[in-house]
């Protein structure tokens, strides 16, 4: 990884740990199958109730397999695929503009130090993250 890209992911890696930000990619889709498979399955087993019984506890299997899936961002931001994490520097890079650092350290302590600076490169890495990932986001434990 580049060392300016480098410097960016650790960036974010550091704001977000900062705010104990933790998302979870949507399983919308494993939550769906399993509604629609139960509320199938009742329907075949029991007819018209089956499929009312099957569709509420196939709901309620699809909610517990989706939950509970947070991670801290700092994993999610590490483990993305390099075109990705491409996507995410040049969203940050458009924030920071022609800002000018030499070392990790130096650019946590110009966007650390402006709070102005802080809250837009917060907001572009959960824009990205809510946009590009389709993640949901929370705050704190």
């Amino acid at each position: 990884m580049a060392p300016r890209m480098d410097d960016i992911m650790r960036l974010c890696c550091d704001i977000s740990a900062n705010q104990q930000v933790k998302v979870a990619v949507q399983h919308a889709t494993r939550g769906a199958i399993a509604a629609g498979g139960t509320a199938f399955v009742g329907g075949i087993l029991a007819g018209s109730a089956g499929t009312a019984v099957g569709g509420a506890v196939g709901g309620l299997l699809g909610a517990w397999l989706t939950s509970g899936q947070f991670k801290p961002l700092p994993q999610i931001l590490m483990e993305l695929p390099p075109n990705q994490q491409q996507k995410l520097y040049s969203d940050i890079m458009a924030v920071l503009g022609n800002l000018d650092w030499t070392d990790m350290a130096q650019l946590a302590a110009l966007v650390m130090d402006n709070a102005k600076l802080k809250q837009q490169v917060t907001s572009a890495l959960l824009s990205y993250i809510t946009k590009e990932l389709g993640a949901e986001v929370r705050y704190g434990d």
